[in-house]
């Protein structure tokens, strides 16, 4: 059995806690008790949060963990240098070490993310930056793994972060199985945008939304207004009128968006070469995909491949 063990100080984000829900419910799926599940603090005892509700925890000490996370301070304030120590000693003892959103503070101020890739909160990646220059951030990751370090964006990311290692330390089936218990609608890969294409454009009539789940289950047509029209129960005229009055964004370039965000995805999994990549989000050809990459992203898909720590040839 894994022991994880989950670090937090006064006025912690509520939120982190949901985060180890993905190890209670591999537990449950499982039927065997995979994963020990421990929250502590410096000096152990009650810990309150940024919503004044208190947690009970245990002090630091010599067990022996498998993963230890830490979570921030909603008030910015630094990590004490008892916490620093102890996050040093993990990363040295431990198979691996996370921060949840703005607990990346305390592995940066510990030099735990010196030269290594990371990410946090996309509200708080400038403020990372130009303090911790030796760390290479990048904002719009809902997670990074660097070696045995783990970082997440903000909030419900840290619950797609600690899935990831459900993934990794018991494979894909479970960590579907406890995305499903935890009725999570997509289970978001690390190297997905924390901007995510649906929540940008935001539609607000069920007929909309309609249409562009039609759209995301099959991107790999060659998709009409007309196409996206009969799906919404609309004709292309009236469609196009409420898509963009709802969006802000014509429905060429709302299904582009979709396209580009099932690409990027795609290969941060490295798993498919290019042309099927274009095949698979309806771009048809990697010329097609090329030049959407480096009008939206400023970078071509065989870079962002590269970037991912793939081989651009796959």
């Amino acid at each position: 059995m894994q022991t994880v063990a989950l670090v937090i100080r006064a006025d912690f984000q509520v939120m982190s806690l949901a985060a180890l829900s993905a190890f209670e419910f591999a537990n449950l799926s499982s039927g065997e008790p995979l994963y020990d599940i421990k929250v502590l603090s410096e000096h152990g005892g009650l810990v309150r949060s940024s919503l004044f509700t208190s947690v009970e925890t245990q002090p630091f000490g010599a067990a022996d963990y498998d993963t230890v996370l830490v979570s921030g301070a909603m008030d910015r304030s630094s990590a004490s240098p008892g916490v620093q120590a102890f996050l040093l000693e993990a990363a040295a003892n431990c198979r691996r070490v996370g921060a949840l959103c703005v607990g990346a503070f305390a592995l940066a101020e510990a030099g735990l993310l010196d030269g290594r890739r990371a990410t946090v909160h996309w509200a708080r990646a400038k403020e990372m930056r130009e303090n911790y220059p030796a760390i290479k951030v990048e904002e719009d990751r809902i997670f990074i793994i660097d070696g045995k370090i783990w970082t997440s964006a903000g909030m419900s990311a840290a619950l797609d972060l600690t899935i990831g290692m459900v993934e990794k330390d018991f494979g894909a089936k479970l960590a579907r199985n406890v995305a499903q218990r935890l009725v999570l609608y997509h289970r978001r890969a690390g190297g997905q945008s924390q901007h995510s294409a649906m929540l940008e454009l935001s539609p607000t009539s069920d007929r909309i939304q309609l249409a562009l789940e039609f759209a995301r289950r099959n991107l790999h047509r060659d998709l009409s207004v007309e196409d996206l029209a009969d799906a919404a129960f609309l004709s292309p005229r009236q469609f196009s009128r409420s898509f963009r009055a709802e969006t802000g964004s014509s429905p060429a370039k709302g299904l582009e968006n979709l396209r580009l965000e099932a690409a990027r995805l795609m290969m941060e999994q490295g798993r498919h070469s290019l042309e099927s990549i274009a095949a698979e989000t309806g771009f048809g050809d990697r010329e097609r995909m090329r030049r959407a990459f480096l009008r939206v992203f400023g970078q071509s898909p065989q870079s962002m491949r590269r970037a991912f720590g793939h081989s651009s040839d796959i």
